[in-house]
């Protein structure tokens, strides 16, 4: 037993030692420096430096920083070759720490001497379209400059892109490269072009079994004979997968049916998209409370393309079910008629009752970016103020909008903005009970500066034209106060109030501004102060303004922005003192 211990105890030694020695060693420390070298030339040499880059591994041994520091001259004059430097003289040393213990230094100092500079540039277009003024009539190049080969790659990628947008298809690079006479030090450029002959654009059919031929025509914005285009046809292949009708476009130029005239037909196959896109949402407001929202959507409905899109939104505050059907009309990625009937229910601290609408609009996009509606609604309200029953009321109402957003991100904006105008009528005895017209604008508007923070404002201004508020329905007032008003108060509780049960009752005017700073604090987090102030007014009743202050905590989420604001009554009178405060929480994108 005694031996048998014995052995054993020898076997453990001999394991422990084999563990350590196949334990690695402590890594070596490296310094590098390279002296000489500033801006893009600096940056090329350490991006391509391999002792540079391998200073810090933890694997890193004597022999390979003896190895990479051999070969660190020829890495630097790679480095420098692109920004024509062939003259290079280079100083490196390795210093080696005396007692194998302590830290390396690599040391490289740099003379670049004068680049190299172009002395011939020989440059030819030659064929059918050598006199074609989209080929420029010199080398972007000339004799004398300095030799970058960046400058040289892309006066190459714009020659030959010229060449593919203008028809040439069949272009060939007869001679393309620059040589270089290290005795004399001086470069020659070569770039000869032979342009083939120039194509045109061929009639367009299209393989698909969806949508009818005079509609997919409408989104074809060329026509045949027009000079071959590639990004053309990119185009019309972009605009049919926005549509939504087709999952995958593809756009074959047919070469081999060319006419005499060098038209090329082109062939569209289509492969129909999903008929049915179903969502189901979850999510919560300050100003109704959580919301259930569930989507339908029907992407084509027959061969003219027609489309319905159905949502029913639950929450305690505001319920609305809403059909979108549209039909394309025109230029169909810009224009389309819409029949849109809508039942809303409120159930807020102002307003309680039903509001069913339909409407019948022309939408239209410009060359600008601005969405125009023109619609006429037919409206049925049966809403009460403040539990006091206002009745039934019908209306005809013509109305006019213009909207426009742009934006770098639409969820999450760093510079952008978002404005409508928009202007509604009505008159007595067309339907209506009283005649009116209103107006109103708004706009909101983001700027990301100094990198970290954000400054956001927006403006809410509206204006009615009426004998008295008490003509208008209730759904045509105008209150302020919410998550997107005045922040501080319950949603739609500020506005004129009647002087005799001290009730809102919504007014004839709306002048309601924000303004707020934001600041990143740490990944996705960051903190804000804002004031918002306005009001809803009518010059019947008393002139009152509202505002409010507060702080914010901003979370960028996976699924949008979600904002936590704390705001504070500051005009609104308080028995201690103390400006009540109310919380905010919206999820959303910014615009």
């Amino acid at each position: 037993m005694r031996v048998a211990r014995h052995r054993q105890g020898w076997l453990l030694f001999l394991l422990t030692l084999g563990v350590l020695g196949a334990a690695p060693a402590w890594a070596l420390k490296l310094e590098v420096e390279v002296e000489g070298l500033r801006g893009e030339r600096e940056a090329n040499v350490l991006a391509l430096l391999s002792i540079y880059n391998e200073r810090a591994e933890t694997d890193l041994t004597a022999e390979r920083v003896e190895a990479l520091h051999r070969r660190a001259p020829d890495q630097i004059r790679e480095a420098l070759a692109p920004f024509g430097l062939y003259r290079v003289r280079i100083e490196d040393r390795l210093d080696r720490p005396a007692n194998g213990e302590g830290t390396w230094r690599a040391h490289y100092r740099i003379e670049p001497g004068e680049p190299v500079r172009l002395t011939t540039v020989d440059y030819r277009v030659t064929g059918e379209g050598a006199a074609d003024p989209v080929f420029p009539k010199t080398f972007p190049m000339k004799a004398g400059d300095v030799l970058l080969h960046a400058a040289y790659e892309k006066a190459k990628s714009d020659l030959r892109y010229a060449a593919t947008s203008a028809g040439y298809l069949d272009y060939r690079l007869d001679r393309h490269q620059v040589l270089i006479d290290p005795l004399a030090y001086e470069a020659h450029l070569y770039f000869h072009l032979e342009t083939g002959p120039q194509y045109r654009l061929g009639a367009v059919r299209f393989k698909q079994d969806l949508l009818d031929e005079g509609l997919l025509a409408r989104y074809v914005r060329f026509e045949p004979g027009d000079v071959y285009d590639p990004d053309v046809l990119l185009a019309l292949q972009g605009r049919l997968l926005g549509s939504e009708y087709y999952s995958d476009v593809e756009i074959i130029p047919l070469k081999d049916e060319v006419d005499a005239d060098n038209r090329v037909p082109i062939e569209v196959v289509a492969q129909r998209n999903k008929a049915n896109k179903y969502r189901i949402g979850l999510g919560f407001a300050t100003d109704v409370g959580p919301r259930l929202t569930l989507d339908y959507r029907r992407r084509y409905l027959n061969s003219q393309g027609h489309k319905l899109n159905t949502e029913l939104s639950l929450s305690p505050a505001l319920s609305q079910w809403e059909l979108d059907y549209r039909i394309p009309i025109q230029d169909p990625t810009r224009d389309y008629i819409v029949v849109k009937p809508v039942s809303t229910y409120y159930d807020t601290a102002t307003r309680q009752g039903w509001v069913h609408s339909i409407r019948a609009a022309h939408s239209t996009l410009n060359a600008r970016g601005w969405r125009r509606n023109l619609g006429l609604d037919y409206r049925y309200e049966d809403l009460d103020i403040n539990e006091s029953s206002m009745g039934a009321m019908n209306e005809l109402a013509p109305n006019i909008s213009w909207s426009k957003t742009v934006a770098d991100d639409p969820v999450f904006t760093n510079d952008g903005y978002r404005i409508k105008y928009s202007l509604v009528g009505a008159m007595q005895g067309v339907v209506s009970e009283a005649s009116y017209l209103s107006g109103q604008i708004q706009f909101k508007w983001l700027r990301r500066f100094a990198r970290d923070y954000r400054f956001i404002t927006r403006t809410d201004l509206g204006a009615t034209w009426a004998d008295s508020v008490d003509d208008l329905p209730v759904g045509r007032r105008f209150y302020a106060g919410g998550d997107n008003s005045i922040r501080g108060w319950g949603f739609d509780a500020l506005g004129p109030n009647d002087p005799v049960t001290d009730e809102t009752v919504g007014g004839r005017y709306l002048a309601v501004g924000s303004l707020e700073l934001e600041r990143r604090v740490k990944g996705p987090w960051s903190a804000a102060i804002f004031t918002d102030f306005g009001n809803a007014f009518d010059p019947d009743y008393e002139q009152e303004l509202a505002q409010s202050v507060g702080l914010g905590v901003r979370w960028a989420s996976p699924i949008g922005q979600v904002r936590f604001d704390l705001a504070f009554a500051i005009s609104k009178d308080a028995d201690d003192g103390t400006p009540p405060a109310r919380l905010h929480i919206v999820i959303g994108p910014d615009l």
